[in-house]
């Protein structure tokens, strides 16, 4: 049979090949279902750091002095990045995809209020509580922009000015609430990249690879009964991490099973071809294993914008995390448990992934041909 005509009767053979191979391998279980649990208690316990240069829009709904003045005072501070004087209707629809951490709103009456004795000026803060760190950084800070500019109004008498703190998709500021979702991504980065890195090794050390490439099966079968088993296996440890944030952890899931399921199978696509990519390079499993940690694990860790606020970093750094495919997974997942569906964000991680995906399936099918020949 010629080598580039499909036959389902090989493509079942095969995947009952790596399906055997999966029930026979405990360390592929330890991997897919252990280990979610383990990083899933870890992560509750994670340390945050202090952002800076935190990105919020200002609603100012009051053209007098004063109220130009207070606006003025947060976009010189250099605690905020502040991306524009808007409507609240336009900045709530940035807060919510996630372009923003904060919105300030100076009332209509502000200016008016501040001139008359007796009255409080008030001005609200509006956050987005799924990211509860950054949340209490911004409420903070913008007490503090208050100070100074009520210092600097009136040094010798106390400003009628107060903060109203709204907190959005997270009102109690509970960190698992944002360190589980985005734990949620680091467990599928491990299962995509490593099990299918390890597994396809495991094949070249063993010689069987050679022996299976010397057969008549197409190269996008041979990919599809690699890959398959394994796509499967991370929609299960899905499905298992989000039954433990729901019922474990008591994480709110606003959104729908279809939303979850789309952004972790779009997400596994590059995952597993990073993994078969290096595979086919190395062909050891125990540098396979090195190589998978440092190429996917770390860079998910460090660059995605699980732990470490992106904007925080040096320019050369967010320059980095725009390759990292974890950094289009954590915001929707967080938003899928905290805010529900937002399908016109996930649509465009999505499409990003995606892309990824076919970046490393082509590099990794070029690479393994190089190999056998």
């Amino acid at each position: 049979m010629s080598a580039t005509t499909f036959s389902w009767q090989r493509f079942r053979a095969m995947l009952v090949k790596e399906s055997l191979q999966i029930l026979r391998d405990p360390s592929t279980f330890l991997i897919a279902f252990v280990l979610p649990m383990i990083l899933l208690f870890l992560f509750g316990y994670a340390i945050s750091l202090d952002p800076t240069h935190i990105r919020i829009g200002i609603a100012l709904e009051d053209s007098g002095a004063p109220a130009l003045s207070l606006a003025n005072s947060f976009e010189r501070s250099r605690w905020f990045q502040v991306t524009g004087r808007r409507s609240v209707a336009t900045l709530e629809d940035e807060l919510t995809a996630g372009r923003i951490r904060g919105i300030v709103v100076i009332p209509a009456d502000f200016s008016r209020r501040f001139r008359t004795t007796g009255e409080v000026a008030q001005i609200q803060v509006i956050t987005d509580g799924a990211l509860p760190n950054t949340a209490a950084f911004v409420a903070g800070y913008a007490e503090g922009v208050r100070a100074s500019w009520q210092a600097a109004q009136l040094p010798q008498a106390a400003l009628p000015v107060a903060l109203a703190h709204r907190y959005w998709f997270n009102p109690e500021l509970a960190s698992r609430y944002f360190l589980i979702p985005g734990s949620i991504a680091i467990v599928m980065t491990m299962i995509g990249s490593l099990l299918t890195a390890l597994v396809v090794a495991r094949e070249w050390e063993r010689g069987t690879m050679e022996a299976i490439m010397a057969t008549p099966i197409g190269m996008p079968e041979f990919l599809a009964t690699k890959v398959l088993p394994y796509f499967l296996l991370g929609l299960g440890s899905m499905a298992l991490c989000t039954l433990l944030a729901i019922f474990l952890f008591g994480v709110p899931f606003r959104g729908s099973a279809l939303g979850i399921t789309a952004l972790a199978a779009a997400f596994l696509v590059p995952s597993l071809g990073q993994g078969l990519l290096v595979s086919a390079v190395t062909k050891n499993q125990f540098v396979a294993s090195q190589v998978a940690l440092l190429s996917a694990f770390l860079p998910a860790m460090m660059l995605s914008g699980f732990l470490f606020e992106i904007s925080s970093m040096p320019r050369w750094i967010q320059a980095l995390s725009y390759v990292v495919p974890a950094r289009y997974l954590i915001p929707p997942l967080q938003s899928v448990f905290l805010a529900g569906d937002l399908w016109g964000m996930f649509a465009r991680n999505i499409a990003v992934l995606l892309g990824f995906g076919a970046v490393f399936f082509t590099i990794a099918i070029a690479a393994t041909r190089r190999r056998i020949a």
